[in-house]
């Protein structure tokens, strides 16, 4: 859905436009959401363009083309102008979610064959005896074991038996597997066997895909090494063909620009790394989010955030602190609320790679409302998607979604969405929801809907408490940024839900994920792992450890562009107490390790497990693993501390409608004014502010106003006050 008319800034825009994009300086970002795919550009002189289109679930890449085809030919700039292409993606989590990967193998040394049904013998629920475990990606008939033998110290038990690897995957391969995921024990310290099986299979089987832990997950935990190598395995050839039929698209219509994709953790990675490790970007879309909120939170001061974006299938909730993503190290993908809780273990499928900590849960604007079978109202996790989508699109879906609860409730456009360019139909919405839910409940259709947004804010505020009060955190103390194409217009009660003060709602809201794509570096993780007591670990050894990891750190950093200059590295490293089989990552300063440095890493440990556990003690530690961090940085990524002056320019408009906020009053007579309407000045609610993007609700007890950033600013009102008698002006749809 292209924008349908050009403002008259925007044409007098053009020609600059155009000239700055001739010197090859356009970026675009593009997020893939299950409803809409959403794009940002970003042009040379700064300024910056969106367009929405329906994603395309049975083809993603065929929605990225579309969309940024209109948007550059609506600009009148050429192709050859873009710089780079970065996007997130689904395919990885959708691949998990829908169980339709690769048929894979497993092969293993011999006696560890049942590792992944092993697993950390923990269940999510220590009392449920009605849970399932999740069915393990390679059958036990495709989980083979290979006489091998590494020690602990990396030297050779055992030798490979060469000739039972090859006829191993012979059988594998007859049987139909299409990706065998390697994985021996010890390969973390000498993976002279696993590099050595897979040159063997690659031989003998080119047109097999082959995943070594060593190339993905060179650290010690067989569980979770093995879990990892096998996701991957299980992800490649969805992936690789996503990426290649992508880029065949882009080539097709004149594109050569290099084409990145963003990591779990928020930062980018070219694409042919991400076809040769799709687990490092399964939370290749929200990530991208989630960056642009830390640098945004850094633009405005305000160091500590929740994060929530709601788009059309799903809802996720992240914390910022000290304007950065909080990550871990480790997460288990399953359904319902996907959630890295360190506390919470054996759910689903791990996958140990570095990740920004994002709970979702399946509340979008599609999900849909139903009644279960003890008579009560259910939102999701079913969605509508992208294709028939909400009732109210009138496409042939017939049950009621979230979306058709806020159009009937009227605090969304009853004729249109996205700038005019997607019409609805609110009768449509009123009748699917008076049929499916009103009449069977016995309520009114307004009862129904309000119902139905209720219900949706109490599951997404689950997934925020999930990130805040389940990690010690209060959001009372913080203030919440809300984005995607449904979040502004519940985040203002979710913001009463939960007791938060203070709502932010950032400028291109309702295509933020790509706007922070765009605001992102590029950015590896990579990890060697040396276990040592730490008093024991000399200057010497530790000093090649750096070397050995900044060097493959420069390799894939110059493989992309990016000159020593433009590199930065900072190590971490794995520490725990002696004994423990747990660790916990902490910063590693610069400089040689000497006797300072020793006693520095050794306090900053001291102060995190206090923070983590709640207490410490005075035992040695023990080293278990170095880690780097390398970013490519780039000079003119997105800086939010000029987005509003680079935002395309919007005409005022002002109308009113009947809007339904609470129970008591009914319908309340509501301005909706444009969000270039809104400054610096303070305007109490109730209002809706109507965006190309996305639309935001003011409630009645609420006020708002515009900071210097361009972002919208939602506070209680002093008064807290209701709707009066005056502006009531009925309770019928």
């Amino acid at each position: 859905m292209a924008v349908s008319e050009q403002s008259q800034t925007e044409k007098t825009d053009v020609a600059n436009i155009a000239e700055q994009g001739a010197a090859g300086d356009v970026r675009i970002g593009v997020d893939i959401g299950g409803t809409f795919t959403d794009i940002v550009v970003q042009c040379g002189d700064g300024r910056l363009y969106l367009n929405k289109v329906s994603s395309t679930p049975e083809d993603p890449g065929k929605g990225v083309v579309t969309g940024v085809v209109e948007v550059l030919k609506r600009l009148d700039i050429p192709v050859s102008a873009v710089r780079e292409i970065v996007h997130g993606t689904t395919v990885g989590s959708n691949t998990l979610l829908q169980r339709v990967g690769a048929v894979t193998g497993l092969l293993t040394t011999k006696g560890f064959a049942d590792v992944l049904e092993i697993g950390r013998i923990r269940t999510p629920q220590m009392f449920d005896l009605t849970w399932e475990k999740p069915e393990a990606l390679v059958h036990r008939r495709h989980r083979l074991e290979i006489e091998e033998r590494i020690g602990s110290d990396g030297s050779v038990v055992r030798p490979l038996n060469r000739a039972q690897v090859e006829s191993t995957a012979a059988q594998l391969v007859e049987e139909g597997v299409e990706s065998i995921a390697l994985c021996f024990i010890n390969s973390y310290v000498n993976a002279a066997h696993e590099n050595e099986a897979k040159e063997i299979i690659t031989r003998a089987f080119p047109d097999l895909l082959v995943t070594a832990s060593c190339d993905v997950l060179p650290e010690i935990k067989e569980y979770e090494r093995t879990s990892t190598t096998v996701v991957n395995a299980y992800l490649l050839p969805a992936m690789r063909t996503y990426i290649a039929r992508l880029r065949t698209a882009l080539r097709e219509v004149g594109f050569s620009a290099p084409l990145l994709v963003v990591s779990s953790a928020g930062g980018m990675m070219g694409a042919d790394l991400a076809a040769q490790r799709p687990v490092f970007a399964v939370g290749s879309g929200p990530a991208g989010g989630v960056s642009g909120a830390a640098r945004l939170s850094e633009a405005m001061q305000t160091p500590d955030m929740v994060v929530f974006d709601m788009g059309g299938t799903t809802a996720k909730s992240a914390i910022v602190e000290n304007s950065s993503p909080m990550l871990t190290s480790e997460y288990e993908f399953r359904d319902g609320i996907s959630s890295p809780s360190r506390f919470i273990k054996g759910g689903g499928y791990m996958l140990k790679v570095p990740a920004i900590d994002i709970a979702e849960v399946g509340a979008g604007g599609g999900s849909i409302a139903w009644i279960d079978e003890g008579g009560l109202l259910r939102v999701g996790p079913k969605s509508a998607g992208a294709d028939p989508g909400p009732v109210c699109y009138g496409r042939g879906n017939d049950e009621p979604t979230v979306t058709d609860a806020n159009v009937v409730l009227g605090y969304l456009n009853p004729e249109n969405l996205a700038g005019g360019s997607l019409k609805i139909d609110r009768n449509l919405a009123v009748e699917a929801i008076r049929s499916k839910l009103a009449e069977p409940l016995g309520l009114t259709v307004e009862e129904a809907a309000l119902g139905i947004r209720e219900v949706a804010n109490v599951n997404m505020g689950r997934s925020i408490r999930s990130v805040t009060v389940e990690r010690g955190r209060d959001p009372r103390d913080m203030a919440l940024m809300a984005f995607g194409g449904s979040g502004p217009a519940h985040a203002a009660d979710l913001a009463r839900q939960l007791e938060m003060q203070r709502v932010v709602i950032p400028p291109l809201s309702g295509v933020f994920c790509s706007a922070g794509m765009l605001a992102s570096d590029i950015k590896h993780k990579l990890s060697r792992s040396f276990i040592t007591p730490l008093g024991a670990l000399t200057p010497e050894r530790f000093e090649v450890l750096k070397a050995e990891l900044a060097e493959e750190a420069a390799e894939l950093l110059g493989e992309e562009g990016y000159e020593e200059a433009a590199q930065k590295l900072s190590f971490e490293i794995d520490l725990r107490y002696m004994g423990q089989s747990s660790e916990l990552t902490v910063a590693l300063p610069e400089g040689k390790l000497d006797a300072v440095h020793r006693q520095a890493i050794y306090e900053a440990f001291q102060r995190d497990y206090q923070t983590t556990y709640g207490y410490n003690n005075e035992e040695p530690l023990e080293m278990v693993c170095l880690r780097l961090t390398a970013v490519g940085h780039l000079e003119n990524r997105l800086r939010f501390e000029h987005t509003k002056a680079q935002l395309e320019k919007t005409e005022t408009s002002q109308s009113r409608r009947a809007v339904y906020f609470e129970r008591e009053q009914g319908y309340v007579d509501t301005a909706v004014v444009s969000r270039a309407m809104i400054d610096s000045v303070p305007r109490s609610g109730p209002m809706i502010v109507e965006t190309y993007d996305t639309t935001i609700i003011i409630p009645p007890w609420a006020q708002v106003h515009e900071d210097s950033f361009g972002s919208l600013i939602i506070e209680r009102s002093s008064d807290n006050k209701k709707p009066s008698d005056e502006q009531s002006v009925g309770r019928e749809a």
